[in-house]
């Protein structure tokens, strides 16, 4: 429930008021609260209870592609890995393609601290590297980005906003098939 700093309820807010202005609805995002899976960037979750949660989630809502992280989880954070290990875990699985047929699963790539903050100046590279998909923002789409992740207060530390004002991530996005 992104609890680190018991500010769980705070962020579930504010998580739900970023997802409205992106256009998702309240009835479509799901917090997992759960004592084993703590909001914590020196815990790595438990790979099988994380992937029985993400599992269920995928076939209740009848999702045909699940975005996550990559195994260097962007900023290196324990929990976004966890989520990599546990969709890794279902993808390869003997379960996973019966239960799930036709999702797929891209992960968003993790760049070096140079490129991960130059900013629009990154896609020239990022065209010519091999990817699977790459999203880059329109002006719009940024800015709508942006006012997403100020709905974020209560983690938008000085170094965050540093990140909407250079990070790849915020304009280009690549992705590759898991």
């Amino acid at each position: 429930s992104g609890n680190y700093y018991s500010q769980g309820e705070i962020r579930k807010k504010e998580l739900e008021q970023s997802c409205s202005l992106l256009g998702i609805p309240a009835s479509d995002v799901t917090v997992i609260d759960h004592r084993d899976l703590p909001d914590n960037p020196a815990v790595e979750w438990d790979t099988q209870l994380l992937a029985a949660f993400v599992l269920k989630h995928i076939e209740a809502n009848h999702i045909n592609l699940v975005v996550t992280f990559d195994a260097g989880g962007v900023s290196g954070h324990v929990n976004h890995i966890s989520l990599y290990t546990a969709l890794r875990l279902l993808l390869f699985s003997n379960i996973y393609p019966l239960l799930c047929p036709g999702c797929r699963v891209l992960v968003l790539e993790s760049v070096n601290l140079f490129r991960k903050y130059i900013s629009i100046l990154d896609v020239p590279i990022s065209c010519l590297l091999p990817g699977d998909t790459l999203f880059i923002l329109t002006e719009e789409e940024t800015e709508q980005a942006k006012r997403a992740m100020r709905c974020h207060r209560s983690q938008l530390l000085w170094f965050r906003h540093i990140y909407m004002l250079f990070s790849r991530y915020m304009v280009i996005n690549s992705l590759r098939l898991l």
